[in-house]
């Protein structure tokens, strides 16, 4: 389905800027260790794409297209705080200036420490039962990916599809579907590296 999607020459175009950017901007070969713990000999540091205004865009208008052809009755976008946050409210502004307007939710590691205690800001936002498309800059393992789905659903809400930019190819997409959940990603680690 995201292929034929990706063929429209509008979208391809961008698809394919945004590769770019991410390609000279977020993507590196050198050892690092990453959020699940494990080794690895390159880093895609998404933030450097998702926090420039020309990335943000693209990131939005992409997502945007790809929630509407895989969760159209998605009223909100989400997921783990802090990767998530910039594609979640760019996506949320591509969604309203297309006029299918979604909020954007942030989902926290830990609950706030004072006040309310909650797991979830922008919660009040939705309607009870209402579905959320989970968003994540970078798939590697999915449980950051499981972590977000999991405090979404606690709050109420479902959640059918996660999406994310880059998909590492080490096993995210399995935990994922495993659990029942649909995963879509605008790239793979094949598009970095050979």
């Amino acid at each position: 389905m995201l292929n034929a999607l990706f063929d429209t020459p509008v979208l391809a175009a961008k698809r394919a800027r945004l590769l770019e950017l991410l390609r000279t901007r977020a993507f590196a070969e050198r050892e690092v260790t990453l959020s699940s713990g494990l080794k690895s000999n390159f880093y895609i540091d998404c933030k450097q794409v998702s926090l420039d205004a020309e990335g943000a865009l693209l990131i939005g208008e992409l997502f945007h297209a790809v929630i509407e052809a895989v969760a159209p009755q998605a009223i909100a976008v989400g997921g783990l705080t802090l990767g998530a946050d910039p594609l979640a409210t760019a996506t949320s502004i591509v969604s309203f200036q297309a006029g299918h307007p979604r909020s954007a939710v942030i989902v926290r590691k830990e609950p706030k420490g004072h006040g309310t205690g909650q797991w979830m800001e922008g919660r009040t936002l939705i309607a009870s039962g209402a579905e959320v498309a989970v968003v994540e800059d970078v798939v590697t393992t999915g449980a950051s990916t499981l972590k977000a789905i999991e405090r979404v659903e606690a709050e109420g809400l479902r959640v059918r599809c996660a999406f994310a930019l880059v998909d590492r190819l080490e096993g995210g997409r399995e935990a994922v579907t495993q659990k029942g959940y649909g995963l879509s990603t605008l790239f793979t680690r094949s598009d970095f590296l050979p």
